[in-house]
């Protein structure tokens, strides 16, 4: 049997993890939430396929997802390892540092503000994920032995890049892992989420004492300020409503049509202005794929050139891979998002992304 008859079993092999006690660090998390990501992007047209994840994405994916974290909460720094190896951690602050006065800006906008930092730093957190995370992974507790369920380990656990190159830079997912994790994203996501939260609350008891969930601040979509791209789609497209095209004079907001608690991309091509009424009632709902369809429609060469002008990140291509990840493994009963008050279930279990 394999993943794809039963990507259950996969979860609940993951889902051991959640279980295995006291982290020293929240980086097997960050880990699996980025292969999470990664797999949605990277569906397969055969759901047994071997699915290959590049190395050079997960870094930085990872990259991407402690990068807003590392602002200061209640005026300090909250730790996110107890084992005194930051070495992760401290790469990621230190291309921050690099980045003076536009720390809160997406991670491809300091790549092309600090392109030798931001690769001297990609090139010292991979070597960090080959050695500790993704050697660990798939272990529970603190045996010995574990089954290999998601990806062949045996090679990783050395930071040497030889050995990392001569495996192609990348780890290949079993026969339908991927498509399995694809299709338990949506549920096991937040659950790596919450448990990232417990332990970062555990880590720094001192300082947060009993303020309240700091989930948002370590996930929430306003890590990175949208003001610029705000200002570049309105002089562009108009201040009007992408969805039902009402003219916006008052309390503005700047959409993921692709929701962010689904797939977090601040790229130009998943960014739309939306109408108060519109954005609150779409929330975090799967919009239907027509929406989508439409953003994208505003043309690759288009926004990459308004995302450019801006020194913004488009992610033409990843809005286009995320979402045709997103509308082939979800199930008809997934709540899809058309107007204002219209919210109905997926039509069809097999659904295929049509560009």
């Amino acid at each position: 049997m394999t993943a794809s008859d039963d990507p259950l079993a996969v979860g609940q092999q993951l889902v051991a993890i959640l279980d295995e006690g006291r982290r020293t660090g929240t980086y097997k998390l960050a880990v699996a939430v980025a292969l999470l990501d990664l797999a949605v992007e990277q569906v397969p047209a055969d759901p047994a396929a071997v699915v290959s994840i590049n190395l050079g994405q997960l870094t930085e994916r990872v990259m991407d997802l402690y990068w807003g974290q590392l602002r200061p909460f209640l005026g300090s720094d909250l730790k996110q390892s107890t084992d005194g190896r930051s070495v992760l951690l401290g790469a990621v602050a230190g291309l921050r540092a690099k980045v003076p006065g536009r720390r809160e800006v997406p991670l491809e906008t300091a790549q092309r503000l600090v392109p030798h930092e931001y690769q001297r730093c990609a090139d010292k957190v991979l070597r960090f994920l080959v050695r500790y995370p993704l050697k660990r992974l798939q272990r529970a507790g603190r045996s010995d032995t574990h089954e290999c369920f998601l990806y062949d380990d045996s090679w990783l656990g050395s930071d040497s890049v030889t050995v990392i190159a001569d495996h192609g830079n990348q780890v290949e997912l079993y026969p339908g892992i991927g498509h399995a994790l694809a299709r338990l994203a949506p549920l096991l996501k937040p659950a790596f989420q919450l448990a990232w939260v417990h332990d970062v609350q555990r880590m720094n008891k001192a300082v947060l004492g009993n303020e309240p969930d700091i989930a948002h601040h370590l996930f929430g979509a306003d890590r990175v300020s949208l003001a610029r791209p705000a200002e570049i789609l309105v002089e562009e497209f108009g201040s009007v409503c992408f969805y039902c095209a009402s003219v916006v004079t008052k309390h503005r907001h700047v959409d993921h049509v692709l929701p962010w608690s689904r797939v977090p991309l601040n790229g130009l091509s998943n960014l739309v202005i939306g109408c108060r009424r519109c954005n609150s009632d779409k929330s975090d709902y799967l919009p239907e794929p027509v929406h989508v369809a439409r953003a994208l429609d505003r043309g690759r060469e288009r926004l990459q050139g308004l995302a450019d002008s801006i020194n913004w990140p488009s992610q033409f291509d990843r809005v286009d891979s995320a979402a045709r990840g997103l509308y082939s493994t979800v199930t008809a009963v997934t709540p899809v998002w058309h107007a204002p008050g219209r919210i109905e279930p997926l039509s069809r279990i097999d659904f295929v992304w049509p560009r």
